[in-house]
């Protein structure tokens, strides 16, 4: 991915998880908005971005951040909003364990409190330690806390699976993470 759409691509995620008003665009009640429209407003300093680009971020973000409807007439972000939104999944079951990255500096307050969603909508968890260490990288030395995600389940925890695979559910009382 050039730079250019690397850049695009974060403002594509703040504006589609976080900020629609940022571009006057709107999320209807999934999170999904029209292509045309965010192309129209998008093309402004300092982003400018065409079709083939954005099929282009789309296709080739690693994290599968976005996603196209059937006929690519609108797009939303997969997970992650800190706006009001129902993405439409339903509740599975989850793997036996699931993953978390962090850092040191959030362990005393998770220790407290469990995995708390926070502003976003949900908690988010990895299928793969790999993919969790991805996540606490981001932030400095990653710490890998493993969520024991059936006991969870069968304590009726909803879990839920985004499109682009990352485990999603409402929080992670410390008793089910192992440290």
């Amino acid at each position: 991915m050039s730079k250019k759409n690397k850049n695009t691509s974060k403002f594509l995620s703040y504006v589609l998880r976080h900020n629609p008003e940022k571009l006057g665009i709107t999320l209807d009640e999934n999170g999904w908005t029209s292509v045309a429209i965010l192309l129209e407003k998008i093309n402004v300093e300092p982003y400018s971005l065409s079709m083939d680009e954005l099929e282009e971020i789309v296709a080739t973000n690693t994290k599968k951040r976005f996603a196209f409807n059937d006929d690519q007439t609108k797009i939303r972000a997969n997970q992650g909003h800190s706006v009001a939104i129902d993405l439409g999944i339903a509740s599975k079951q989850p793997p036996e364990f699931l993953y978390h990255g962090t850092v040191e500096k959030f362990i005393v307050s998770i220790q407290e409190k469990g995995l708390i969603k926070g502003s976003r909508q949900h908690v988010h968890l990895s299928a793969d330690k790999e993919t969790a260490i991805n996540v606490g990288s981001r932030r400095g030395k990653p710490i890998i806390l493993t969520v024991r995600s059936s006991e969870m389940h069968a304590e009726n925890y909803a879990f839920y699976q985004s499109e682009n695979g990352v485990w999603l559910t409402d929080e992670v009382p410390t008793k089910f993470i192992e440290f």
